[in-house]
């Protein structure tokens, strides 16, 4: 008999100290904000079951603390990811320099197949303060060079929260089909007995 098992989405969001991944991961899950600031030790996650094009899956949405004292964990954290969120801060031009950093610290420790089309998404929260400092023009920019897709929006006050993460669960469904065992699909064991080939020769 066939066992039909709900493809478990892996999502990572990675990017500096302090730009809000946590609080963009619990707004889309949780539907909660608060102002008051906790950072990550180590690493967090959460579960999301959602349906994408007829297709339920499992979003688990993996965020990671952005400080140097816990980057060595990223090796082991970063494999088996089907879409990486690249967060950025549009109020700190240096929490957006620093994208192309962890861009390439993730295709080095995670070593994901095909590097060159793997999935990144690129999101800059905190729009609803005003004294930005990154353009939209300027981060499409970058996003058009690294081929990534580019969104941005406020935790603070659920600015095109779920907009970004429908995306990247889109992302990556079609990555865990295109490198999923039998492109993802489910399939039957069979047993079958072996031709008998009277005097077969072995061809070593």
């Amino acid at each position: 008999m066939k066992k039909w098992v709900t493809p478990h989405l892996k999502v990572i969001i990675i990017g500096n100290s302090g730009v809000g991944k946590s609080s963009f991961m619990t707004r889309y899950v949780n539907k909660h904000f608060t102002s008051r600031y906790r950072a990550t030790i180590g690493v967090d996650f959460l579960t999301k079951e959602i349906t994408i094009d007829s297709s339920s899956v499992i979003l688990q949405i993996w965020d990671t603390a952005g400080t140097e004292r816990f980057r060595s964990i990223g090796g082991t954290l970063y494999r088996g990811v089907h879409c990486c969120l690249l967060m950025f801060d549009v109020t700190s031009s240096a929490s957006f320099a620093a994208l192309e950093g962890w861009r390439k610290e993730f295709l080095e420790q995670a070593h994901p197949p095909e590097p060159c089309s793997f999935p990144f998404i690129v999101i800059g929260n905190k729009t609803d303060l005003e004294n930005r400092e990154v353009s939209h023009k300027v981060a499409v920019q970058w996003c058009n060079k690294v081929g990534a897709e580019y969104f941005e929006g406020s935790a603070k006050e659920d600015i095109d929260v779920d907009k970004a993460f429908s995306s990247a669960a889109r992302a990556a469904l079609l990555q865990y089909k295109k490198h999923a065992p039998e492109n993802g699909r489910e399939f039957q064991m069979t047993s079958q007995q072996p031709e008998k080939t009277p005097h077969a020769k072995c061809q070593c």
